[in-house]
C-alpha cells in the first residue's frame, strides 16, 4: 500500500506542477538572489544545448534563465526517474517490471505533455518526453543492475560459506 501511495504522491506533484503557468513556476527571482555572483558563469557559457528551434545557452537566454533551464530539465529527468522507480516497485517481482516501469513512465510523460499544452504559456515538447524517458531508463537501469550485482554477490558469499 505504501508503494502505491508514493506513486500517487509523485503523480499528484506532477499534475500540479504541469498545470502551473511559466510565471507561476519561474525560479529566476530566487536564482538572482541565491546566485547573485553568477558562480560558474564562465563554465556554463561553454554549454550550448539544442532545444526546439533554438540553442539554449547563457549567451542566448542570459545566465539566470539558462540556469533555470538546466534546473527545469534536471527536474524532468529526476522527477520522471522517481515515477519510474515507483512504478517498478509497485509492479513488484512480476515479470517485465523494468519494461512496464519505463513504458508506463513514457506514457505518463506523453500524457503530461499533452495535458500541459492546455495550460496558458506552456506547450507540448517531444524533447521533454525523451528526457523524461531517459530519466526512467537510467533510474530503473541502476536499480536493476544493483539488484543483479547484489544477487550474484550474495550467491558467491553463500557458496564460499558452503565450501568451508
Amino acid at each position: 500500500m505504501k508503494k502505491w501511495l508514493i506513486l500517487l504522491v509523485f503523480l499528484v506533484v506532477l499534475a500540479i506542477s504541469s498545470s502551473m503557468t511559466y510565471e507561476q513556476q519561474t525560479i529566476v527571482p530566487k536564482l538572482e538572489q541565491i546566485l547573485a555572483n553568477k558562480p560558474f558563469e564562465k563554465q556554463l557559457s561553454v554549454l550550448k544545448i539544442p532545444y526546439w528551434d533554438t540553442v539554449a545557452s547563457v549567451e542566448e537566454r542570459g545566465y539566470f534563465k539558462f540556469v533555470e533551464f538546466l534546473v527545469r530539465k534536471l527536474t524532468h529527468f529526476v522527477g520522471f526517474g522517481c515515477i519510474a522507480l515507483a512504478i517498478y516497485f509497485v509492479w513488484g517481482k512480476r515479470r517485465f517490471a523494468a519494461i512496464v516501469a519505463i513504458a508506463g513512465t513514457a506514457l505518463i510523460a506523453m500524457l503530461d505533455e499533452f495535458r500541459q499544452s492546455f495550460t496558458p504559456g506552456r506547450m507540448m515538447n517531444g524533447q521533454d518526453v525523451m528526457l523524461d524517458t531517459a530519466g526512467a531508463i537510467v533510474f530503473v537501469g541502476v536499480v536493476v543492475l544493483v539488484r543483479k550485482f547484489l544477487t550474484k554477490r550474495q550467491r558467491a558469499l553463500l557458496y564460499k560459506m558452503k565450501d568451508k
